[in-house]
């Protein structure tokens, strides 16, 4: 089988990580942190684009990476538009989007600019991106809300879903596409999809509003409560917004966004630590079992992975409650780099179809 090398790349806020695979052995990896002064100094995200583009080759040369030998370069896909599951070659149309944000400014809009970019001054390589936060798989059904100024929309961790719900699959010997599976991420935020035959069809939007209660965010709220502390006069829209995404959940409740903390004081006896602890695992369930009702109880798999999934008692809470839909299996941790190249892979393989971006 032909040897391929691969580079991974993923922007983020204050870092940019990178790797690079032969096939699937890692043979490089590395996190580059960025200094608060050294982001500031770009009005805009895109502004970025060649100081972190500069830092990457520099990296794979002190490494001694022979970059004129790499096949494909993977880079992290930003907010563009509403997409389905896949891997994309890098297009005009695609590069255009993530130069202005279409969705909203992101590191992550970097990811594949700069692939584009290194991949043309090689030899034969090709840029791709893969499972963006803005895939869009959800059945018509599910997009419904309760009223009509509003409507349900799929923001989820679908590069890691995707990744562990494939790695699953193999694991039976059976492909993705054959299987229904409920996938639970649980990190900062925490997602739990329907995975029907290879497709997410519904999924809670684990950005700004639904789902969950994670470490950051506040997961659904009492909507006549959230309507009545909107116009008590106490607090900006700024100030709403934060309460949901990034002040909420275990840092509203506990002043912490460290659930291993929570974990280590609920061991300790700390009541109140343990009672967040369990009210995060029974909200993760219940959703588990709202999606196992999606899949008509036609469940193979109940995949729990991301960082809290090394809570050995929060696993256990959650398992108890829904053991009895569908095996679970734990996948504790992430792993963007190998899910990323793992795509690029695929992609050189030509085991999965490339997509256009239009």
């Amino acid at each position: 089988m032909e040897d391929f090398l691969i580079l991974a790349i993923n922007p983020g806020s204050t870092s940019t990580k990178i790797a690079v695979y032969q096939n699937n052995k890692s043979i490089f990896l590395k996190t580059i942190r960025h200094q608060a002064e050294e982001i500031a100094r770009y009005a805009k995200i895109s502004d970025q684009f060649h100081f972190r583009k500069d830092i990457i080759l520099k990296e794979l040369k002190d490494a001694e990476i022979c970059v004129e030998q790499i096949s494909a370069v993977v880079g992290r896909g930003g907010l563009v538009k509403p997409i389905e599951s896949g891997v994309y070659e890098v297009n005009e149309r695609l590069k255009e989007d993530l130069r202005i944000g279409i969705l909203g400014e992101h590191a992550s809009n970097l990811g594949g600019l700069i692939a584009d970019d290194i991949a043309k001054s090689l030899p034969s390589a090709k840029a791709y991106i893969a499972d963006p936060v803005v895939v869009d798989e959800l059945q018509e059904v599910a997009r419904v809300a309760g009223h009509p100024e509003f409507s349900r929309v799929s923001i989820f961790h679908a590069l890691n879903q995707k990744a562990i719900a494939r790695t699953y699959a193999k694991s039976l010997d059976k492909k993705y596409e054959e299987l229904n599976i409920i996938v639970a991420h649980l990190g900062g935020g925490i997602s739990v999809g329907a995975h029907l035959k290879g497709r997410v069809v519904d999924v809670n939007n684990a950005l700004d509003g639904e789902g969950p209660f994670s470490p950051e965010r506040s997961g659904t709220l009492p909507a006549g409560q959230l309507a009545k502390l909107c116009f008590s006069g106490k607090y900006t829209y700024d100030e709403v917004k934060k309460m949901i995404t990034g002040k909420g959940g275990l840092v509203a409740h506990a002043g912490t966004n460290d659930a291993y903390e929570i974990e280590q004081k609920a061991k300790a006896g700390d009541a109140q630590a343990k009672l967040l602890q369990d009210a995060m695992a029974y909200d993760v369930a219940k959703w588990i079992g709202s999606m196992a009702a999606v899949l008509k109880g036609n469940v193979d798999g109940i995949l729990l992975t991301g960082g809290i999934a090394h809570n050995p008692f929060l696993v256990d809470y959650v398992k108890d409650m829904v053991g009895f839909i569908a095996p679970v299996v734990v996948y504790p941790g992430e792993d963007e780099m190998m899910a990323l190249a793992m795509n690029g892979l695929m992609a050189l393989r030509h085991e999965v179809e490339i997509r256009e971006y239009k």
